[in-house]
């Protein structure tokens, strides 16, 4: 009994560093020149202190885009465990389909895609395609993916995929509004427990209800596409 609880330790210990590895900053996907929007409302005095932007990313994670993104990762997850290629592509054309501005889509597309690139330069992946990618891969899939090859657990892969998101865009506010690094790692304290209500919310959503309020969030991103100076791509 002890020499499997030890197995079993050891096998969720992999899983967890596997994890920290897939979600961390310093993933090279390119995560880092994305600020979805936070440039444009920043320059337009929308967001201009910690308290605006913490409501902002509440109100993404709650009602958003990144919610939804979150439920079709986890389809995709459940559908890589199968070997249901016709139902990834499905959701990956889904996600294609739902974006509403071309920069949110490219930015998607983009970093799915640079995933990929490592997951096969790390020979996680097999170099052909394992699903058809005509029209890209987006970032949610590749993660879900991963996921999967890495055996990581379907409720801590969807907690590693909005927390990096979450510490992107975080990031991105420390740097514009600015905010100091203390006042940075308070605000991804304080967003602990709704990004744990969206993992809940994400892992039982119904098909019916994959929708979502993002006029803000499209209306950010398409200022952000004409703004005269920028730090970020999107």
């Amino acid at each position: 009994m002890a020499l499997q609880g030890h197995l079993r330790d050891d096998v969720d210990s992999l899983a967890l560093l596997r994890l920290l590895q897939l979600a961390s900053s310093a993933l090279p996907v390119g995560a880092y020149s994305y600020s979805e929007g936070i440039e444009a409302l920043v320059e337009a005095d929308r967001l201009s202190d910690r308290s605006a932007l913490e409501n902002w990313l509440v109100q993404e994670l709650r009602v958003g885009t990144i919610r939804v993104e979150s439920a079709i990762m986890v389809r995709a997850y459940k559908a890589c465990q199968t070997g249901d290629w016709d139902a990834v592509t499905h959701w990956n054309r889904w996600l294609s389909a739902a974006r509403e501005t071309e920069e949110l889509r490219l930015q998607s597309l983009q970093m799915g895609r640079s995933l990929l690139r490592l997951l096969h330069d790390l020979q996680v992946l097999e170099p052909q395609a394992t699903f058809s990618q005509g029209d890209g891969c987006h970032f949610a899939i590749a993660f879900a993916l991963a996921a999967v090859r890495w055996q990581i657990g379907l409720h801590p892969a969807v907690l590693g995929y909005l927390h990096g998101w979450a510490t992107n865009l975080v990031n991105a506010g420390i740097k514009l509004i600015p905010l100091g690094q203390t006042a940075g790692q308070q605000l991804l304290l304080h967003l602990q427990p709704v990004i744990q209500q969206t993992v809940a919310v994400a892992l039982t959503l119904p098909d019916q209800d994959l929708h979502s309020c993002t006029w803000g969030l499209s209306l950010a991103s398409m200022r952000h596409e004409t703004q005269y100076s920028r730090l970020f791509r999107s």
